[in-house]
């Protein structure tokens, strides 16, 4: 189940819930009301460090298309 972050109408308390894609009526933990509305998330990518150089001679390693 994924992870969305909810805004509620009542008291502007933003929060983020464990639900299913289906499920609707979240309630507010702060107010209890269940006049929430669903944020659109932005994400965030955990990944190992790139080079833009490669291990011969330190040119970049991509062509990129100019002379």
């Amino acid at each position: 189940m994924p992870i969305f972050e909810f805004r509620c109408k009542e008291c502007e308390h933003k929060f983020e819930e464990l639900v299913s894609t289906s499920e609707t009526g979240i309630a507010c933990p702060k107010c209890g009301s269940d006049s929430t509305e669903r944020l659109l998330s932005t994400f965030s990518a955990a990944g190992g460090k790139q080079s833009a150089t490669s291990s011969s001679g330190g040119q970049p390693s991509c062509n990129s298309g100019y002379s």
